[in-house]
């Protein structure tokens, strides 16, 4: 079994460190663009070029299953991904976890790339999963590149300016960049406000890996063993993690049970 994950950058490290927590026997691709991020501020159409290359890249891999681990990806170019290699090599779109934060009733924040941010389609599930439920959308410039280039004082300010946005009671946010996850627990230490409930974040890594998992037929198995590979694909070119990856504890854990082959 070979589990493929793309991304604009290292966003993709969550999800793929949920894989392999869910399949320790799988092998995986991790697929991204360092030649082209950030995708945030790119047209549409240029989005859709770029996550259609770094796809490309990963399918020339034969995994049995592809994870679009990038929400402004999965915005702009699901349909252009899915016409390109579905039926062949299914494709897992990540889609922010609004539908479970509104469940608790809210009030949300939604922290997202400007790209996302207001976006028809992040518009559109706020509509259809939070009627009546109290949501901002807050845009996070800077925050998704600083995340991705292990830049401690750029992720601090960014967080630090999405934090005074966020109204003050709000008590779930949703993290609506995969990045945003490897920084989590900053972002919630930024946001809670003393004296409110503690908050509650929503991610997408578990959600879509299990999806992987269940989109090609097989179930969870942590205790599986297996002689695994790790494949690291940066713009097309075969590397290993770099070191800004190694920053964070899904890069480490990741090198540590799937050596690069």
């Amino acid at each position: 079994m070979k589990i493929a994950l793309m991304d604009s950058g290292i966003g993709l490290l969550p999800a793929a460190a949920a894989v392999r927590r869910l399949r320790p026997d799988a092998d995986l691709v991790l697929s991204w663009d360092p030649d082209g991020m950030p995708w945030g501020p790119r047209t549409p159409e240029d989005i859709t070029e770029r996550a259609i290359a770094v796809a490309e890249a990963a399918a020339a891999h034969e995994p049995d299953v592809l994870i679009v681990a990038c929400n402004t990806a999965s915005v702009h170019s699901l349909p252009a991904m899915r016409a390109r290699f579905e039926p062949r090599l299914p494709i897992i779109g990540t889609v922010p976890a609004i539908k479970p934060a509104a469940a608790g009733g809210g009030p949300v924040a939604i922290w997202a790339t400007p790209a996302t941010t207001g976006s028809a389609y992040q518009r559109g599930l706020i509509e259809r999963f939070a009627d009546g439920v109290a949501v901002a959308e807050v845009a996070c410039p800077g925050l998704a590149d600083a995340v991705h280039h292990a830049d401690d004082e750029a992720i601090d300010a960014a967080i630090a300016s999405a934090a005074a946005r966020t109204p003050d009671d709000v008590t779930t946010l949703v993290l609506g960049c995969t990045n945003y996850e490897l920084v989590a627990e900053r972002i919630r230490a930024a946001v809670q406000r003393p004296g409110r409930p503690p908050l509650v974040l929503h991610g997408t890594a578990g959600a879509v890996a299990a999806q992987a998992l269940r989109r090609i037929g097989v179930e969870p198995a942590p205790e599986a063993v297996g002689d695994t590979t790790l494949t690291v694909l940066l713009s097309g070119r075969e590397a290993t993690l770099p070191d800004t990856a190694l920053s964070y504890d899904e890069g480490r854990f990741l090198r540590a049970v799937s050596p690069v082959r």
